[in-house]
């Protein structure tokens, strides 16, 4: 199954679909297609573990502070993450997630394009339904 695929856009942004079986698997690929904008996932080693929570008013902004909880991460300590395990409730809506990676390493990791925020605009959460698996949409700011 397709985890994740960058779409074509004309601006000096990024933006993608994540896809899971369910929203919260759809969710983790969100993080992984993240992280690879920023590093090659394929070099961090799963070394370093970290609990968070995140809470939104709707599904689209969980979606919205999970990612941008992921890029404070990023900055403030200095890790990158290559897998991610989310617990959704989207009744709440929120999420507890365990993510695993390690300290970024210039002289080991590749690393990519930075990514200042994840925006509202384009984002789309469609959970699962009928078959179809679960998706998501995020434009990123590069």
């Amino acid at each position: 199954m397709k985890r994740f695929e960058f779409l074509e856009l004309a601006t000096a942004d990024v933006i993608y679909r994540a896809y899971g079986k369910s929203l919260s698997g759809a969710f983790e690929n969100a993080a992984l297609a993240l992280s690879e904008v920023m590093i090659n996932t394929s070099q961090v080693r799963p070394v370093v573990e970290k609990l968070v929570k995140v809470t939104g008013e709707d599904l689209k902004s969980l979606l919205f502070n999970w990612l941008n909880e992921l890029l404070y991460l990023v900055d403030s300590e200095g890790l990158a993450f290559s897998r991610f395990t989310v617990k959704l409730n989207e009744a709440k809506p929120e999420l507890s997630a365990k993510l695993a990676g390690e300290k970024i390493d210039p002289e080991r990791h590749e690393l990519r394009t930075e990514v200042k925020a994840c925006t509202y605009h384009q984002m789309e959460v469609h959970p699962a339904k009928q078959g179809k698996k679960a998706w998501v949409q995020v434009l990123l700011d590069i």
